[in-house]
């Protein structure tokens, strides 16, 4: 299945019913009068997010969403029935965007997440209900009110624990594979990877979730290379896991570049945790690894780990951190949703 993480789309709700003009009119019947029905509701545009759904594929062939119109009334105070609704089914991590791809209008991020993004029309009145004392026999009925349209964007960001960033040729599709279960294309030239890949990590009797997104280029930001769009699926992840080529000679202008692209990024990306890694080290003699090691250390201004993605030296090193990270943030939001509460809490 082809990965497709962004989608334009037409979206209208339906018209409402025409009220209807109708009089009853029978045998041996003393007294007739309208008996008009009203007209049905149009159909809802509604967006729901369902499990089973890791791309945005679908909205690929099909563009264009129209919920059903309202049936019109008819005599014998028959009402009509109301217009089908247009459900669009999103994958989790899924964002709505109005048609200037920047006011947010939802964010999925649970299974079973449900919106109603456009409504139906209401059914127009049948004469039957502009009867009065001074008005027995009406002969009006209203239309049905017309349904809404626009212009939506969705965009998928995946919903990962922890997300690896680097270079092209830093060995991130290798680390991915030699942690988890994911077959991603792993080949000795750069850009490799075209799109995101996740997978689920076990470490001892834990699990999080570690995605893969394509290496980014110096200029990025500005649409070198693939560009930076990719970063989004990360923007979720609670920590993230910088992997540097250990066999490349500047390995501190490689960190240095992609610091520059995340801080470019923005989306609180060069705020978030990081674990750094010089990869490769299987492919150094120990008096390079130490030097570059040592470049690394420096330009980072904090501890680095030195581990081979394809031998797997010290990459549970990397695993642990993960996970030492995610149960920080949690325990530091289960401290902040304790204190909110107190903060509300009255006598």
């Amino acid at each position: 299945m082809k990965f497709l993480d962004s989608a334009k789309v037409y979206i209208r709700s339906g018209n409402g019913g025409a009220g209807s003009i109708a009089f009853r009119r029978e045998k041996f019947v003393e007294f007739g009068g309208p008996n008009g029905g009203n007209g049905g509701r149009g159909g809802d545009v509604i967006v729901e997010c369902v499990d089973g759904l890791n791309t945005l594929i679908d909205y690929r062939y099909q563009q264009h969403f129209k919920a059903g119109t309202g049936q019109h009334g008819m005599g014998q105070n028959r009402t009509g029935s109301d217009g089908t609704d247009a459900v669009l089914k999103v994958p989790v991590g899924t964002q709505i965007f109005e048609d200037d791809g920047e006011t947010l209008i939802a964010d999925f991020t649970e299974v079973g997440q449900r919106i109603t993004l456009l409504e139906g029309g209401n059914g127009g009145f049948g004469n039957a209900h502009f009867k009065s004392s001074t008005n027995q026999a009406p002969r009006r009925a209203n239309p049905g009110l017309p349904g809404e349209e626009k212009w939506i964007w969705l965009r998928l960001k995946l919903i990962a624990d922890a997300g690896l960033v680097g270079l092209p040729n830093a060995g991130k599709s290798t680390f991915l594979s030699a942690v988890t279960a994911a077959k991603p294309k792993i080949a000795d030239y750069p850009f490799t990877t075209l799109h995101p890949g996740l997978g689920v990590v076990r470490a001892g009797n834990r699990e999080f979730v570690l995605a893969d997104i394509p290496g980014l280029i110096e200029g990025a930001s500005e649409g070198a290379g693939l560009g930076d769009r990719f970063l989004g699926h990360v923007e979720r992840c609670g920590v993230l896991v910088h992997l540097v080529d250990g066999t490349q000679d500047d390995v501190a202008g490689a960190y240095k570049t992609i610091r520059a692209e995340l801080q470019a990024y923005g989306g609180g990306l060069a705020e978030k945790e990081e674990i750094l890694a010089l990869n490769k080290i299987d492919a150094l003699d120990p008096e390079t690894l130490k030097e570059r090691a040592e470049a690394l250390e420096k330009a980072s201004g904090g501890t680095i780990l030195t581990i081979s993605g394809a031998t797997g030296l010290n990459v549970e090193k990397v695993l642990y951190g993960v996970l030492d990270v995610l149960d920080h943030n949690k325990d530091n939001e289960a401290r902040s949703s304790k204190v909110e509460a107190q903060e509300k809490w009255e006598p």
